[in-house]
């Protein structure tokens, strides 16, 4: 499972940009540059035929539901024929286009395709206002506020120090009274920060998710991260569980309340964590609805100038076979993001602590 390795330490990234990545969201990852033998200037039909072509294989090949890779790949091979996009020359506007007839046929938060090279965020992840901006990538905050401990996220990168950082912070305050961990501005990353910090949090072994990915484009390989757990699966899938075991010795936190905050634009892996404590209960989620971007996957070159970030798997509740794509996570308080916190610190007070 050496591809599913990138995969999962990359595509909870939805922004990442490197061969196939893995599960949650949005980091500037590096990009995927373009061939040595890229064409400039103008797109020729024969270079829009092969990238249309190239695409449609790519998506029925890696794509998480083979049925909608089918439907994907049919439309483009039909606006190929027709020449559906031959006026559209430049290739950003091509991009662009391709883009929105993709989610014209079935809607993704990920699936995208941009000019290789370029950075940003999944269109399906802007909208008219723009991304809020954060001052760093990963833990942009930590502080007691009396006696509640704080953590404040802007992505979970693939990166020690971070997760590190996050667990030292909790350990050293093992005596708060409750934590907030603030996701109002996360929009993605990976599994090994939470993997840090979640067994400070819970009391006993609690499977969080489980993500299935498909088996053409997991490959072979251990699993990359301890908290998965292969389970039985069709052959179609490669199907593993993502548990927390507590740290039996740091029980400080393990029985506190725990207030998550989100926005709407709350993405990727920072749902994936959202889904999972309102799944097993363990945190209470104060603030707006989120994004709703929940297939993972990562970016794979398609023809000689272009990228397009593929889901490959999807991460649900085994019990009711539900996720969060599309429709985001709900939260259990639900007040304007920007209250969120006054409103989180309410009910810590409540809960006896004393902010």
């Amino acid at each position: 499972m050496r591809r599913l390795t990138a995969l999962l330490a990359s595509a909870l990234l939805a922004g990442a940009l490197s061969p196939l990545a893995s599960p949650v969201l949005a980091q500037a990852l590096p990009t995927i540059d373009k061939a040595p033998d890229a064409p400039t200037g103008p797109m020729t039909a024969d270079e829009q035929r092969a990238t249309l072509e190239d695409l449609a294989q790519q998506l029925q090949d890696n794509f998480v539901f083979p049925d909608a890779a089918d439907r994907y790949a049919a439309m483009l091979r039909a606006n190929a024929k027709s020449g559906a996009y031959a006026n559209l020359t430049d290739p950003k506007a091509f991009a662009t286009k391709v883009t929105a007839d993709l989610q014209a046929v079935a809607k993704d938060g990920h699936l995208r395709m941009t000019i290789a090279e370029e950075r940003g965020l999944p269109a399906d992840l802007r909208s008219k206002e723009a991304m809020p901006k954060v001052d760093t990538m990963g833990l942009e905050e930590t502080k007691m506020i009396g006696d509640v401990a704080y953590l404040r996220f802007s992505l979970f990168p693939e990166d020690p120090k971070v997760a590190a950082a996050a667990r030292d912070f909790l350990i050293a305050h093992q005596d708060a009274k409750a934590v907030i961990i603030d996701a109002r501005k996360h929009h993605g990353g990976g599994l090994s920060v939470m993997d840090a910090f979640l067994p400070l949090l819970y009391a006993k072994e609690t499977m969080l998710v489980r993500m299935d990915t498909r088996a053409s484009a997991a490959g072979d390989g251990p699993l990359p991260f301890k908290s998965l757990h292969l389970q039985p699966s069709p052959k179609s899938v490669v199907r593993a569980d993502q548990y927390v075991e507590p740290d039996t010795r740091y029980t400080g936190l393990q029985h506190v309340p725990v207030y998550y905050l989100t926005a709407h634009y709350t993405a990727s892996a920072a749902e994936h964590l959202a889904f999972a404590f309102k799944r097993t209960h363990r945190a209470i989620l104060v603030g707006e609805t989120t994004r709703g971007a929940g297939h993972y996957g990562g970016p794979i070159p398609i023809g000689k100038r272009f990228a397009a970030f593929i889901p490959v798997g999807r991460t649900y509740d085994p019990d009711t076979n539900l996720d969060w794509e599309g429709v985001g996570v709900k939260p259990d308080v639900d007040v304007p993001a920007d209250q969120a916190l006054d409103k989180a610190l309410d009910l810590a007070r409540l809960a006896g602590a004393h902010p």
